[in-house]
């Protein structure tokens, strides 16, 4: 049986790919984001602020667990300076990138440029309004290998690896590609 959608989620339709040759970014606007993934909970506190540091937002997200593999219940609560200064103090693990949106055959990707302990990663997500959208959409040929169903690209578990485990995990996955 299908698990039941919460009361208040929305369904994000997502898929992500890893880039191995991220196409020309100088000049592109982008966003700074720094998330929080709380220990023992599936929430996220997130910090975004655009290239130029006028705009800040701050949101707390909770994503449920889902039967399909496209689509997943999360909800996203707005929150103030101040509450986001409160609730970051929670334990939990960090990820900061630069997510660029990029316009490709008229459909927009977010192109996620990690820093720190990622260093190196850059994952593509893919967003549509429905799964039959997600599926029919035609990617630009630096796309690369889908990893959508990966559990090990999911933001909580990047949030809690090193520099070391992600280099290993890609080479492992390149070296199978071979």
């Amino acid at each position: 049986m299908p698990r039941k959608i919460p009361k208040y989620a929305q369904l994000e339709h997502e898929r992500r790919f890893l880039i191995t040759q991220a196409p020309e970014l100088s000049g592109v606007a982008f966003r700074l984001i720094e998330d929080l993934y709380i220990i023992g909970s599936r929430l996220r506190l997130r910090k975004i602020t655009l290239g130029d540091g006028r705009d800040i937002q701050f949101k707390l997200c909770k994503k449920y667990p889902s039967d399909d593999r496209l689509s997943v219940p999360i909800v996203n609560t707005y929150l103030t300076a101040d509450e986001h200064a409160v609730l970051s103090e929670l334990p939990g693990r960090n990820i900061r990138k630069r997510r660029y949106s990029i316009v490709s055959s008229a459909k927009s990707l977010s192109l996620d440029v990690f820093e720190g302990q990622l260093s190196g990663l850059i994952l593509c997500e893919v967003e549509a309004a429905s799964v039959a959208e997600l599926e029919s959409q035609v990617f630009p040929d630096w796309i690369g290998r889908e990893v959508t169903d990966d559990p090990f690209f999911t933001g909580g578990n990047l949030a809690g690896i090193d520099a070391r485990v992600l280099v290993a995990k890609l080479s492992s996955l390149y070296d199978r590609s071979v």
